[in-house]
């Protein structure tokens, strides 16, 4: 096993240098490039690009004669310093190796319009992401286990049906449909004033008891937390039922009630951990998509400041630090967890053995 995380750990290095080399190929074609954002500003622009009529360029010169859009007011000087601050005076080769260099020796750079380093733009965005996903997967999991495990056994009976209904109907409902009914119900809309609307907590947070500060996190991230898991219940439960299926009409199982086991004996004891393979071992790669992929509108119909916010703002104002910074994180913690969910595999079941797969 130890030569198979090996050659996983290496295959990270060529992979992630792959995923870096085509977002920064396909940024240097997208129109609106941060010089121009900073024209925009300047001249009172809101939206750099309603500026843009033909094949511009893309925030940097192709050619010593080239102009930026809307830029024909300000002077040469100011747009080469401002190429010169952006790092934009070099070729792109040269700009990319740097880039590299300085995310393995983990320096980020700071943002272009925040001035704040790229990794305490994530901090401060990490409480609302980590909130969201982990609360998310974990009710999605102590819910659809059970909830599976009771219509495996059910299967074809009125409860099995009404409960794929009832599923299959909240997974139809769009995330952020579902919130808005959520906030219409039970955030002061046109019925209840239960819950708060903005925040993560509430502005007197740092005054409140222990017991009082747990309580105001919940209280605040319960609509949010439930809007996000919603859709999450019918994949995991369906996939439990299925797999509980499975393995009950295998001969093992047979066996162990021709024996006189008890039912909960057979469930539990043997069938719950070949059952449960794929479901419990996918679980870190499903909290980091839900971690890393929580719903930019969840976040903006609830006044939430996450990841999803910070990715969406950058990518629209172009802040290539922000954008390629935590692309390069967050890549690589994705492939680590790729591997510890192959790890999860051989905890859950010893059988399976990778060192005999080729890759």
């Amino acid at each position: 096993m130890g030569s198979y995380v090996l050659r996983r750990l290496l295959l990270i290095i060529p992979t992630l240098l792959g995923i870096m080399i085509i977002n920064f190929a396909l940024v240097q074609f997208v129109p609106g490039g941060p010089i121009e954002q900073v024209i925009a500003r300047m001249e009172g622009g809101g939206d750099v690009f309603e500026r843009f009529a033909g094949s511009g360029d893309a925030g940097m010169r192709n050619d010593s004669e080239s102009m930026y859009l809307g830029a024909r007011g300000l002077p040469p000087e100011f747009i080469a310093d401002l190429e010169r601050q952006f790092g934009f005076d070099r070729p792109p080769l040269e700009r990319f190796f740097n880039m590299m260099w300085n995310y393995i020796r983990l320096d980020f750079g700071e943002s272009y319009f925040r001035s704040i380093s790229v990794m305490e733009l994530v901090r401060e965005k990490l409480p609302v992401s980590i909130s969201l996903g982990l609360w998310s997967t974990l009710i999605a999991y102590l819910i659809s286990i059970p909830l599976g495990i009771r219509k495996a056994v059910r299967d074809g009976t009125p409860f099995d049906t009404w409960t794929s209904g009832a599923i299959i109907v909240g997974y139809a409902i769009p995330n952020f449909l579902f919130a808005i009914l959520l906030l219409v119900l039970f955030a002061g809309g046109s019925y209840f004033q239960i819950f708060p609307i903005r925040g993560l907590t509430s502005d007197n947070w740092e005054e409140l008891s222990l017991l009082g500060k747990i309580g105001d996190y919940f209280w605040h991230i319960a609509l949010p937390v439930l809007a996000t898991t919603i859709s999450a219940f019918a994949t995991l439960t369906l996939l439990t039922k299925n797999s509980f299926l499975e393995e009950i009409k295998k001969h093992y199982v047979m066996t162990a009630r021709a024996k006189g086991l008890a039912e909960s004996r057979v469930l539990y004891g043997h069938v719950f951990r070949n059952a449960m393979l794929i479901v419990i071992a996918s679980f870190p790669g499903v909290f980091v998509g839900v971690f890393f992929g929580a719903s930019l509108i969840i976040e903006t119909i609830f006044s939430l400041d996450g990841l999803g916010r910070l990715g969406f703002e950058a990518a629209v104002a172009r802040d290539y630090p922000v954008i390629f910074g935590t692309l390069f994180v967050f890549g690589l913690i994705g492939l680590v967890v790729n591997i510890l969910s192959d790890l999860m595999y051989v905890w859950i079941d010893p059988r399976i053995d990778f060192e005999t797969r080729e890759t």
